[in-house]
């Protein structure tokens, strides 16, 4: 039976640590291959409702309203009951979903299948982050941009795979399998995830988001670092082919060599975030996302695009794990309150943004649009010294 903490950081045995940190990522690594697996199947689940591409865009509004309202509830639930009992619960409530969406045959299930999808993704994910806070703060160092790093790693898993294992038996069967091995991961992460409990003042706070101004701030740290990251994902492949002539084959360069400088950098990101502290590393970070969004927006060539984006990606890396640490730790407030807040405001940027930018790029380009979102690390830097609060991990 795994050992439990009292939220205070309590002392435990080094192989204990292994453990845990190895539990936390299996949960980072299992929500993202489903959010990986669910990228390819976004042209059978639209084709399977008739939608337009303009319904499809209000169905994936639908994913993200269902997000930013089950993360701030989850993060409460979490305050009353830990986050190792939440993220659990979630896991087990997410996982189906990936088989509902893939069954639906009329617009109102689609509708109500999406949603189920997205707020479960998004009440997963602010319970493992909490889980991994807790974990940081046994173990007296950073492991939240390696956390990260393996739902970089999971995601790219069920995107790489699941075109071709949708072509090769069919979408239900690659829903099932996707699944069976999610289910599987969380079984062999069940015994390892730290078991926490809530301190006594965190289960008297009322059930209501924080009027303190402090988690708010963080939020728009996490908001800002991930604007531009959506702006990548959904833009990038079209601004390399439209604006800088790439080809079809090379268009899709952005977004990868944005994600593998990310994914290698949260991999190295604890060691520099243990070595420098949060809120040197931020900065840097934030520095290295301002050029390279500068660099990517200006360039005049496919190949000083991919530098920037990739320049930008090691930047983003770590700016994310950060704010998330540092909504965790904030002194007073529950980590699952914090984060709920920090979480919530955060993937608004990557749900809702791209959009908007979408409307900006008709009537300017995406090269304008990419150099004024390099400006929004100007916010960033102005609000770092926040990430203090991400240190308390490693100092509790």
């Amino acid at each position: 039976m795994a050992e439990t903490i009292n939220g205070s950081g309590g002392s435990l045995r080094n192989g204990y640590f292994t453990r845990t940190r190895a539990g936390v990522s299996l949960l980072f690594f299992v929500n993202g291959l489903m959010m990986g697996a669910w990228a390819p199947k976004i042209p059978f689940f639209a084709k399977a409702l008739s939608l337009s591409e303009a319904n499809l865009g209000v169905m994936l509004f639908v994913f993200g309203m269902g997000s930013l309202l089950l993360m701030p509830i989850a993060g409460l639930q979490i305050a009353r009951f830990g986050s190792s009992r939440v993220v659990q619960m979630a896991a087990l409530l997410f996982i189906p979903t990936i088989v509902g969406i893939t069954l639906v045959e009329s617009l109102w299930a689609g509708t109500i299948a999406i949603f189920l999808f997205g707020g479960l993704s998004g009440a997963m994910d602010v319970a493992m982050n909490a889980n991994a806070v807790e974990v940081e703060r046994s173990m007296r160092r950073s492991i939240m941009s390696s956390c990260h790093a393996f739902w970089s790693l999971g995601g790219l898993v069920g995107a790489a795979t699941g075109g071709l294992l949708i072509a090769v038996i069919g979408p239900l069967a690659h829903a099932l399998l996707v699944a069976g091995v999610a289910l599987i991961l969380l079984a062999i992460a069940r015994p390892m995830i730290l078991v926490d409990r809530p301190h006594p003042s965190e289960r008297r706070q009322r059930a209501r988001l924080p009027l303190t101004p402090l988690p708010w701030l963080i939020g728009m740290i996490a908001l800002f670092s991930m604007i531009p990251e959506g702006a990548i994902l959904d833009w990038g492949a079209l601004y390399l082919g439209n604006e800088l002539s790439a080809s079809t084959a090379h268009s899709g360069f952005a977004f990868a060599a944005f994600s593998l400088a990310m994914a290698a950098m949260r991999f190295a990101g604890d060691l520099v975030r243990d070595r420098l502290g949060a809120v040197a590393t931020l900065r840097l970070c934030t520095a290295a996302s301002f050029v390279g969004l500068i660099v990517a927006g200006q360039a005049p060539n496919v190949t000083l695009a991919l530098i920037g984006f990739g320049i930008a990606g090691i930047g983003i890396s770590n700016m994310v794990p950060i704010a998330f640490s540092a909504g965790g730790n904030i002194p007073g407030l529950a980590p699952g309150i914090g984060l709920s807040v920090v979480t919530s405001l955060g993937y608004s940027g990557i749900l809702f943004a791209p959009s908007v930018i979408g409307f900006i790029a008709e009537y300017t380009s995406l090269s304008a649009v990419y150099t004024a979102v390099s400006l929004l690390n100007l916010v960033v830097l102005a609000l770092s010294g926040l990430a203090r609060h991400a240190d308390r991990a490693g100092a509790t």
